[in-house]
Formats: C-alpha cells, sequence, structure tokens
C-alpha cells in the first residue's frame, strides 16, 4: 500500500521534527561499539567491504603512488629538494588512505598492505622537520611562508595524519605515525594557544584529531587545544595573510561558535566544525555547544536537506545558500558531506539518545554517501545530484581526490555505527547482519545479529552471555517506520518507547532471541512547499532507500513520467540486477515506471536520471 508523506523539508518524516529543550546535564551518555569488536556479515554490506579490500584500496594506492605525484611529494620533502605536484593539500588524501588501510588491516589482516603502510609511514617520518612540523607543500615552496595563510590547510592535513596514527596504531601496535603526529601537534602548540598567536584553521579537521589524540595519550593539553581553536572562531582573527579576502560566512567565522544557529558556508568545513564541537562538549559537559548544535541541526534537517540526506547545494561554495534552496539538477551534495552528517549525527545521537539523529544518519549513510562509489567499488561521485542529463559520471579519481579517500576510511568502519552501550543499556542503531562482541563491565555478551536489511525489516539478536545481566536493550524504531513488532522468544511484547527506541527491560540470559520485524511499505513524500524546485512532484522511499528512475529502464516517455493518488506499486527482488535489489514499480494507467535505489544509479550504460517526479492530482 502506498503513503503520501508531506515532509517537513526535503528530507523524510523524522520522527520528533522539533526542537528537543537541552537540559543541563545531557552529556555524553552513549559509547559506540568500535567496529573491531563488530564482525560483519552481510548479504548488503559484505561485498561491499570484500571490494573495498579488492578494489577501493588498490585503486587509492596506485593513483597515490602511481598516477600522481602524492606520495613523491613526501620524498621530495624527504630530501629537501624537488617540486611540490598537486594541489597544496593533498598530503590529507594520502593520510585518509592509510587510515582505510588501518581499518581494512582490523578487518581484514593482510602483510602486504601493512607492508605497504609501514612504507608511507617511513616517508612521512623522513619528511618531518625537526621542530616536528610537516607539511610537503610548504616544505618544497619555502618553509618561510608557514603558518600566514589560515586557508592553506596545514592544520587540516595535521588532523588526518593523525586520525591515520591513531588508527595505525589500533590496528597494529605501532607507533611511528602517532609520534609523528604527537610531534606536529606539539610543535602547533608551540606557535598558536593562549598568550600565543591567533589561529582559525580555515579547514576543519584538526579539532577531531586532537580529541581522538587525547583519547590515545590521555594529555588533557591535546583536549584544551582543540577547544582553543572553536572557540578562536567569530573574533575577528581569520586571515589568508594577504594571499586573498577571508569570508568569515564560508569559513565558520562569522560569530562564536556558541552563538551560532544557522548553517552556512562550505559544508564539509561545518560538518566537521560540528563533529569537533560535539567531541568538545561530551568531555568539557559545554552545555553552550549542545543548545548551539541543537540549533544547527534544526536549520541543517528541517530546511536545507535534501530527501537523500546530502547537503550543501551550491557549487558556487560547495555549500549552501539560503533555507529551501535544493535544487535537483545543480545539486552539489559532496559525498564528504554525506560522510560528514554519518559522523556528526552519530555524536549527537550519543549526547542525547535520541534516535532521530540515528534517522538521518541512516538516510545519509544509504543514500547520499553509499552513491559517491560505484558497485564494483572502483569510480566514485564527489557530487551527488538528485537529477542528471546522462553526462555525470563516476570518476577513477578527481584532481581534489578528498571524497575518494574519504570513501575509503568511511567504509571499513561502517561497523561503529551498529551499537551503542552506556551505563543503562545497549543500544541497537542500525540493522547489519554481524556478529558483536560488547563488554558490559566485567562481563562479555556477544550479540549475533541476523536480517535482510534494508530490503526487509525484519531482524533477530540472539545473545550469548556467561551470566544473566539486567541492562536495558533499546532497539531503534526507523522514523519512517509506522508499525512494527517485538518478540522475545517467540513471544509478542508491548514494549515502552523512549526518543524512538523501544525499550526492552529485563532479566537477559544466554540463548534469548529478539525479533524485530518492521513495515516496510513504499512511501510516496512530499517536500516542504518552501522548496520551489520539488512543486508538484514526489519521491519515492522504502525503508531507509530513496528509489530515483533511470532512462536505461524507462526508455519511452522518460521526461514526462508522472504518478497520481491511484498509482498502484508493486516491489520485487532482482537478484541479477545492479548486484541484486528491490526494484519497484508504478502503474498510472497504461505507463509503467521502474524505480532503483538512489545509490545505484549511474552503473549502466549513460541516461537520465531523476528522483523527483510529476504528481498529477
Amino acid at each position: 500500500m502506498k503513503q503520501h508523506v508531506l515532509l517537513p523539508l526535503a528530507c523524510l518524516a523524522l520522527g520528533g521534527c522539533g526542537q528537543q529543550p537541552v537540559e543541563e546535564n545531557s552529556f555524553k551518555q552513549i559509547e559506540q561499539v568500535d567496529f573491531s569488536h563488530i564482525h560483519i556479515h552481510d548479504k548488503f554490506w559484505s561485498p561491499r567491504l570484500d571490494r573495498h579490500t579488492t578494489a577501493t584500496l588498490p585503486v587509492c594506492i596506485d593513483q597515490i603512488e602511481n598516477q600522481t605525484g602524492r606520495i613523491r611529494n613526501f620524498e621530495n620533502a624527504a630530501k629537501g629538494s624537488g617540486e611540490h605536484s598537486g594541489i597544496f593539500f593533498d598530503d590529507s588524501d594520502v593520510y585518509k588512505a592509510l587510515e582505510g588501510m588501518a581499518y581494512s588491516l582490523i578487518n581484514h589482516p593482510d602483510p602486504e598492505l601493512e607492508k605497504k603502510a609501514d612504507e608511507w609511514i617511513d616517508k612521512f617520518a623522513a619528511a618531518q622537520q625537526p621542530d616536528g612540523y610537516i607539511n610537503t607543500f610548504y616544505t618544497l615552496t619555502g618553509l618561510d611562508k608557514r603558518w600566514t595563510n589560515m586557508d592553506k590547510h596545514e592544520m587540516y592535513c595535521a588532523g588526518h595524519m593523525i586520525e591515520a596514527g591513531v588508527a595505525y596504531y589500533q590496528a597494529t601496535g605501532k607507533r611511528k605515525l602517532l609520534d609523528v603526529g604527537i610531534r606536529m601537534a606539539d610543535h602547533m602548540m608551540t606557535q598558536f594557544g593562549p598568550g600565543k598567536r591567533h589561529w582559525v584553521p580555515g579547514h576543519e579537521e584538526i579539532e577531531l584529531a586532537l580529541v581522538k589524540l587525547y583519547k590515545v595519550t590521555h594529555e588533557e593539553k591535546y583536549l584544551d587545544f582543540a577547544n582553543w581553536l572553536l572557540e578562536e572562531r567569530g573574533h575577528g582573527y581569520g586571515t589568508k595573510g594577504g594571499e586573498g579576502d577571508w569570508d568569515p560566512v564560508y569559513y565558520q567565522d562569522d560569530k562564536p561558535v556558541r552563538e551560532m544557529s544557522d548553517i552556512a558556508g562550505h559544508a564539509v568545513r561545518c560538518m566537521y566544525l560540528y563533529c569537533g564541537m560535539a567531541d568538545v562538549a561530551a568531555l568539557k559537559q559545554d552545555s553552550g555547544y549542545i543548545a548551539a548544535l541543537d540549533r544547527l541541526w534544526d536549520d541543517v534537517v528541517h530546511r536545507n536537506m535534501y530527501v537523500t540526506g546530502g547537503i550543501g547545494s551550491s557549487h558556487h561554495n560547495e555549500g549552501f545558500t539560503e533555507d529551501y534552496d535544493l535544487p535537483n539538477l545543480e545539486a552539489y551534495c559532496e559525498t564528504c558531506a554525506s560522510v560528514g552528517m554519518v559522523l556528526w549525527n552519530q555524536r549527537m545521537n550519543q549526547l542525547s539518545g535520541d534516535s532521530k539523529y540515528i534517522d538521518v544518519l541512516e538516510r545519509s549513510l544509504y543514500n547520499g554517501a553509499l552513491a559517491g562509489i560505484s558497485l564494483a567499488g572502483d569510480r566514485f561521485f564527489y557530487v551527488n545530484p538528485l537529477e542528471s542529463k546522462g553526462d555525470h559520471h563516476r570518476q577513477a579519481w578527481y584532481g581534489c581526490a578528498c571524497c575518494p579517500s574519504q570513501i575509503s576510511r568511511f567504509l571499513p568502519s561502517i561497523g561503529n555505527y551498529i551499537y551503542g552501550t552506556s551505563d543503562q543499556a545497549i543500544w541497537v542503531n542500525l540493522y547489519i547482519g554481524s556478529t558483536a562482541e560488547i563488554n558490559l563491565g566485567d562481563s562479555p555478551i556477544t550479540i549475533r545479529q541476523e536480517t535482510d536489511y534494508p530490503w526487509d525489516g525484519n531482524v533477530k539478536l540472539t545473545i550469548t552471555s556467561p551470566t544473566s545481566f539486567g541492562q536495558e536493550i533499546r532497539i531503534r524504531i526507523p522514523g519512517w517506520c509506522e508499525q512494527y513488532t517485538i518478540a522475545v522468544n517467540g513471544d509478542p511484547v508491548e514494549a515502552p518507547t523512549d526518543k524512538g527506541y523501544a525499550v526492552l527491560n529485563r532479566e537477559w540470559a544466554s540463548g534469548d532471541e529478539i525479533s524485530l520485524s518492521l513495515d516496510m511499505p513504499v512511501k510516496v513524500v512530499a517536500a516542504d512547499p518552501k522548496v520551489k524546485q520539488d512543486l508538484g512532484k514526489r519521491a519515492i522511499q522504502r525503508g531507509p532507500l530513496v528509489y530515483c528512475v533511470e532512462e536505461v529502464d524507462n526508455p519511452v516517455g522518460f521526461d514526462n513520467m508522472s504518478i497520481t493518488p491511484q498509482t498502484t506499486f508493486s516491489t520485487a527482488f532482482e537478484p541479477d540486477l545492479l548486484d541484486g535489489i528491490n526494484v519497484i514499480r508504478t502503474e498510472s494507467g497504461r505507463q509503467t515506471v521502474t524505480w532503483i535505489p538512489y545509490y545505484a544509479w549511474d552503473n549502466r550504460e549513460a541516461g537520465k536520471m531523476k528522483v523527483w517526479i510529476d504528481y498529477k492530482e
């Protein structure tokens, strides 16, 4: 049965869409279960993780080593001579790919991949200056110019290096890159901080990395430095050092961060800023940051997010223009921004225990982010429009290759988003076939999850535990789901709900089974009337997946397709199409339209595509 849903935005009905009041003690209460403790065995995700190992990483390594000068920049910097090739922030692509290699080693130990990573790390370490500074652009073009232009991404590159160093240390126990990152962080702190020079990083990222470094080293100074950098914004300190005009809005520098209420400027930079604010807020118990993040989330999700979970509508600034300006053909929706939405919304969920953030995370994950990589795992989208004339295609690489390297580190860490833990509960957030090892104090338990999600809504959780335990198990009921049932050991239960979670509270024993069945009808969704580009149009969603139409499936009358209130829907799983998908077909009079999941478009013959089609009442 079809259902018509009027969206509060160009996103979907998200459950509790109103702003939640901030409680004075509303601080982080949920910890993610790290993907290193989760083994994924899932029909949907396992093939993608396999292709990450066999296709995505090899593509990244080949591009970095053979097709571009990215690794050669480090070799030249180590010997102190030679030209710098590429863009001034290209070091970051190498670091992100290395982070992806580290995560892959956790999931799939591989001596040859580890050897390659060690070779790269040796080159990084050799390129570091005696004072701890490392950045191949300035090493090769003039160290006298370093720390003069806040938009040259020195701290951005350093942040990705630190994150890679933390990841590789956690994967292998090897400290070499971690120590390189520590020396760079210490160098930065000799230059900037209270009583020293002001600095506003033109592209946020260092803030997240410093928090990770604090968690590994337990050195409070790194957390304090992250906090100081956040507080530097909005006071007129930003500058390009005479190399151009500094646009405070574009750089999120027009007001102090705790006064922010509207998203503006560059989309990916915004996401990293909000992640850094959430990290610091949780550790510093800063309710002012949390209040700002709540305001910003409302603005992003209710007025500036696409139905795919993508954000950033404008090519001009890779970001935002005005509220409700959401063009389809010209949509930017950078892949990195969708990954950023996943990162930020997980943090918001950890701060609040509200499932609405996982609803947005899931939307961005399955649609905006997943579309960024081909089914074969070897080609990438930088831009993710919601309509195409047949001339927009994934590429093997980009001159600005932030999105391929971003995907290379994001996919293998997908297990991070499945479960969370707090003192009182285990939180089940995503439905992915897996086996998770979860420590509850001194009592390790195992949860095995079996499901064919996102194709159907049936999920079974089986608990194995050496002793009984009494923590709640909180199961997310997605905002798109209006009817569901839960059973424990085969007996139906009526569970109370709290912020979108069904709360199961009992004494759990080994062998207990929880069965969840989520009703997953096709939904016809409408945008907020303020979104002018979608007036008189509708989109289709089933479960977490947004669908689109491609010309290859609908060669006749593509530009004249429409649906009506009388349109009927049928769903069928086609295992040989696009790696196996649920196809939706709509019947309107004599017209049949075939729909496929948005993430799967542009994997066949070139042709037109659109998410929103005409609606005739």
